[in-house]
């Protein structure tokens, strides 16, 4: 597969397609520890060495099976991300219950926002534990949203000091937002990026703010929630397709099936053209995609391999379809 490396960091290559992990902490239900191990090895053959997890992923559950999956691999051929800004604090009082956020575990933390300096050593510390490596390849700041002067005057520079003793390889934030993203590259000293559904082929508001000044600065941009949270996921969207974490406006869901009726006239499914419209933008150096199963490491990577015909991003932007100028293809070369 594919690689890309970091402009400010060229050690880290990140394969063009990487494995989303929150499904490995028991993201809206139950996944065995053998299926998740099995969709490593699935991802694995298939050339994925991009993983991406955080403690937030199953009060860190997914860090750990992670960890476990990757324990026999050689270490400097995969890239491991994690996050910081959300300390796990033991809640042994509320073990009894199942966690509030999504995740199918039991309450036995809860989540604490922390983006202080010892919060961020603290963090590291234990996601190093979790995974039992002996470095953590990327570190973003995890949905700094509402602590934007802690965030950028103290955990910054505290992964700036990790980065500098080999700790971490890489360092910036990951969010469900474009606009605090764009400051972070203007205002900060950062590696990389991960927006979550602000640039897809439904919406493309980060080609107004963070793709372009991170390509200026020579930031990579990874990009998460491609499918913006299931609604691009399927040939065709249903009537009760998820948007943003929540049920989909009627005339969001039309807009994705305008979109999908193109796509097949050009012979491509919607996830197919999804995947490969984002990598078009040379600021882009991966896309993560979430998997639970060997099934859907598979389907994700057959996707991905489909070559989408350039002529697709004219007539969609002709139909008033894509927003962001079509462009040509970056200039992705094999290592």
């Amino acid at each position: 597969m594919r690689e890309r490396a970091l402009p400010r960091r060229p050690e880290v290559l990140l394969t063009e397609l990487g494995f989303g992990a929150a499904q490995g902490g028991n993201l809206y239900r139950t996944t065995a520890d053998e299926e998740f191990a099995s969709a490593v090895d699935a991802a694995w053959e298939a050339g994925v060495r991009y993983f991406d997890t955080a403690p937030h992923y199953g009060l860190g559950l997914s860090e750990r099976r992670l960890g476990a999956a990757l324990r026999q691999r050689p270490r400097d051929e995969y890239v491991v991300s994690t996050k910081v800004g959300r300390l796990l604090v033991p809640s042994p009082q509320d073990a009894h219950r199942r966690d509030s956020d999504g995740f199918d575990v039991p309450a036995s933390h809860r989540r604490v926002w922390d983006f202080s300096r010892d919060g961020i050593l603290r963090s590291i510390e234990a996601s190093l534990d979790r995974t039992g490596l002996d470095r953590i390849d990327i570190a973003y700041l995890h949905d700094p949203d509402d602590h934007w002067e802690q965030a950028a005057h103290e955990a910054v520079p505290a992964l700036i000091d990790l980065r500098d003793q080999g700790v971490v390889g890489a360092i910036g934030a990951g969010m469900n937002q474009s606009a605090m993203l764009a400051r972070f590259v203007r205002e900060t000293d950062v590696d990389v990026m991960m927006c979550a559904g602000r640039y897809t082929l439904l919406e493309q508001g980060a080609a107004d703010d963070l793709l372009p000044v991170a390509e200026n600065r020579g930031v990579g941009v990874v990009i998460a929630g491609v499918y913006n949270s299931g609604l691009l996921s399927q040939d065709r969207p249903p009537a009760d397709a998820v948007y943003n974490y929540q049920q989909a406006p009627p005339e969001v869901i039309e807009r994705a099936r305008r979109i999908a009726a193109v796509c097949e006239t050009y012979g491509v499914t919607l996830p197919q053209a999804a995947l490969a419209f984002v990598r078009r933008h040379p600021a882009v150096v991966s896309t993560v995609v979430g998997v639970r199963n060997e099934a859907q490491v598979a389907e994700t990577v057959r996707r991905s391999e489909v070559a989408v015909p350039g002529e697709l991003w004219d007539a969609l932007a002709t139909a008033g379809l894509l927003t962001a100028p079509p462009g040509p293809d970056s200039a992705v070369q094999p290592n």
